[in-house]
């Protein structure tokens, strides 16, 4: 079973502050005509960009496709105008669905019963096997093989959307083990490509915890794209196009760069940290183009020319304030002392721990970190 040929209404969900990284993306991956919109990035494609779009996103959240939209009022209504819906090639018989349902200013306003009525109608069609959860999803515990059914009802105007990704875009495959604090894969490359880093100086980062920004440093120099090693929600659909992927796949993989020929390096004082990043490295391909090494960032080796030092140094409750202030002193001492042409993008809950460093800053971007409103700095 193929999927309509015609176009494809397509979203790229980004979290808050990274859309504009996520339009840029997509632009380059010529998806088709890309438009900025609140939460993300929309486009009319073909299959083929959706599984581009997930496939080489860095920054994206998850790519989804909007396959209904229509008026309903009542229940009755609902149910008849959601069987005319093309389900058939989206979920396939014993597919486990999950339901994310908003309801605004609609006389249909109980989110529950809306995912109940729409989980009988897709059983109807997908037949036996199929089975639902109708409580609404949290996307970091969702099962990976389940399908994600997205619901948005305002002004009793239905809009129906099928997630393509399965899993979070910002799961690579490759980060199995984690320290204290991870930060999002998704964040860390926004952080290299808000950089401006032109993957020709040396590329630090002197507090890596589990090596994140580092080896997703590594992978833009290399060209790797970064879901080349996982799946996604759309090779269970029924209409999945297996030829088509393994082009857009095997694509990926001719065009990658052996070696990224640039010193990328990483330390942190915790030996358990480094221990994970290297692992978390050699399962991401790269362990030959990145240097773990334990280590105090007072510590560090000197270097001279143009570098780029990228970091998401403790913050907030993760340790003391006073700690905190000392730490981000003693960074800007060294940063003085050892990388005098360096460029520092950091990622800070709070400008005046900026201050501490004795550098200029400005704001690349505003996004959140595990609950916390930060921005992204770099000096100027």
């Amino acid at each position: 079973m193929n999927l309509p040929t015609e176009k494809l209404s397509c979203f790229a969900i980004s979290a808050p502050g990274l859309e504009q990284l996520t339009l840029k993306e997509l632009e380059r991956l010529e998806v088709g005509d890309v438009k900025l919109v609140r939460g993300g990035v929309e486009w009319e494609g073909t299959l083929r960009s959706v599984y581009m779009a997930n496939l080489w996103s860095r920054t994206a959240s998850r790519v989804v496709i909007r396959i209904g939209q229509f008026y309903a009022s009542n229940f009755a209504e609902l149910e008849r105008k959601a069987k005319k819906v093309d389900w058939a090639h989206y979920i396939g018989r014993g597919r486990e669905l999950r339901f994310k349902v908003t309801c605004k200013k609609s006389r249909l306003y109980h989110s529950d019963a809306v995912a109940e009525r729409f989980a009988r109608v897709i059983h109807g069609i997908a037949g036996p096997g199929t089975s639902s959860v109708i409580k609404d999803i949290d996307d970091e515990t969702a099962p990976s093989d389940a399908q994600i059914v997205l619901v948005r009802i305002e002004r009793d105007q239905v809009v129906i959307s099928l997630d393509s990704s399965g899993e979070l875009l910002h799961r690579r495959g490759y980060r199995k083990e984690i320290a204290k604090a991870p930060l999002r894969e998704t964040i860390a490359a926004a952080m290299v490509l808000a950089s401006g880093w032109d993957m020709r100086g040396p590329f630090i980062d002197p507090m890596c915890g589990s090596g994140t920004i580092p080896i997703e440093a590594v992978m833009i120099a290399r060209k790797m794209a970064p879901g080349r090693s996982r799946a996604f929600g759309f090779q269970s659909w029924p209409g999945f196009d297996s030829g088509l992927w393994k082009r857009c796949l095997d694509d990926a993989l001719s065009g990658e760069v052996p070696l990224s020929g640039v010193i990328v390096r990483g330390s942190d004082r915790d030996a358990g940290a480094i221990e994970a990043a290297v692992s978390n490295a050699k399962r991401a391909g790269i362990e030959g183009d990145v240097d773990f090494a334990i280590g105090a960032i007072s510590n560090v080796e000197p270097i001279s020319e143009r570098c780029w030092i990228v970091s998401n140094p403790p913050y907030g409750a993760r340790i003391g304030d006073s700690t905190v202030r000392n730490l981000y002193a003693q960074m800007g001492k060294v940063v003085r002392e050892c990388y005098p042409a360096a460029t520092v993008g950091l990622l800070s809950p709070d400008r005046g721990l900026d201050r501490q460093l004795g550098l200029k800053f400005k704001t690349r971007l505003t996004l959140s970190n595990g609950g916390i409103p930060v921005q992204f700095v770099q000096s100027s």
